[in-house]
């Protein structure tokens, strides 16, 4: 008799970084400002990030659906692609009410939310 073999599998989200978009904010605003900026927008991403948590821990979809839309449209601002998209998707399935698709999505949404606001300080990102 085979036994069947088990893989563990571990996700790993890339997070996109509108590199462009960056750039603008630093032509528009220069280094100093800009920088400035972009660390007030991680902040306000991680607390509202931590208020998606409670929110769906709670089983309040209403509230995570309300800080979903407020995490997308800060995240695009700033450049932050990825992170924008998973928090429209979160949005929808808790919306819809799917709780299997809100389950998947809120798992991405914490490593492409940890991923992103790393990333932005990449020395790639900002000199």
């Amino acid at each position: 008799m085979r036994m069947a073999q088990i893989t563990a599998l571990t996700p790993a989200e890339h997070a996109h970084v509108d590199r462009a978009r960056v750039a603008a904010i630093m032509a528009e605003l220069g280094e100093a400002a800009a920088q400035q900026v972009i660390c007030m927008a991680l902040e306000q991403l991680a607390a509202i990030l931590t208020s998606v948590e409670t929110a769906l821990a709670r089983d309040d979809r209403a509230q995570a659906v309300a800080d979903a839309e407020r995490m997308s449209r800060l995240a695009w601002q700033i450049g932050l692609v990825s992170l924008a998209g998973v928090a429209m998707d979160l949005g929808g399935a808790a919306e819809r009410g799917d709780h299997p698709a809100l389950a998947a999505i809120r798992q991405r949404l914490q490593r492409v939310g940890n991923g992103s606001l790393t990333a932005i300080w990449d020395r790639a990102v900002l000199p």
